[in-house]
């Protein structure tokens, strides 16, 4: 293919929707945990929810220590509010990944600090957070006040492993009844 055929393949590729990344402004409509939200946005003439996934940081689960309190500080920072969402990509989910702005406020900085979400070392896309949450830990804040506070990836882990366990316990049942 010739330099002005790729031009034109690539030129197409940007107008599809989902692959191009780009900022956008929305109000925060739903907090589904620590480091998921819903915005909606104008979309053209209509409304459009968009599920945003905190980039770069790892929030407890709702039935893991400090899910619900970190659910909780993350809705006092943005519910009902206008914000920033700067787009990094999306997720095997179709989230979109992103930063949340604030006014001068970067809430995914913020969850780290105030102890209530983890820098997702294995997605980091900013080093300030590793600062973040070491100054978080050091000075026991949010859930950095249990000593044997748990990793997300790592609770997600061992409840697919405890899940298996139960499958197998009642396929073992199942197989023994008459």
């Amino acid at each position: 293919m010739q330099v002005a055929g790729w031009k034109a393949v690539v030129a197409g590729l940007c107008l599809l929707p989902g692959l191009a990344w780009a900022d956008f402004h929305g109000r925060v409509v739903r907090v589904a945990d620590g480091d998921t939200v819903t915005v909606l946005r104008d979309h053209g003439d209509r409304k459009e929810q968009v599920r945003v996934r905190l980039a770069s940081i790892d929030a407890p689960e709702r039935r893991q220590a400090f899910g619900t309190r970190s659910r909780q500080h993350l809705a006092e920072l943005v519910f009902d509010r206008q914000v920033l969402i700067q787009e990094q990509g999306s997720d095997r989910y179709g989230r979109v990944i992103g930063v949340i702005h604030l006014g001068g406020l970067n809430a995914n900085q913020e969850m780290v600090r105030s102890g209530m979400a983890w820098a997702y070392r294995q997605y980091l896309n900013d080093s300030t957070l590793l600062r973040l949450e070491t100054g978080a830990r050091r000075a026991g804040r949010g859930l950095w006040a249990d000593k044997d506070a748990q990793a997300p990836w790592e609770f997600r882990r061992s409840e697919a492993a405890r899940r298996k366990a139960e499958r197998e316990a009642r396929g073992q049942v199942a197989a023994a009844s008459p």
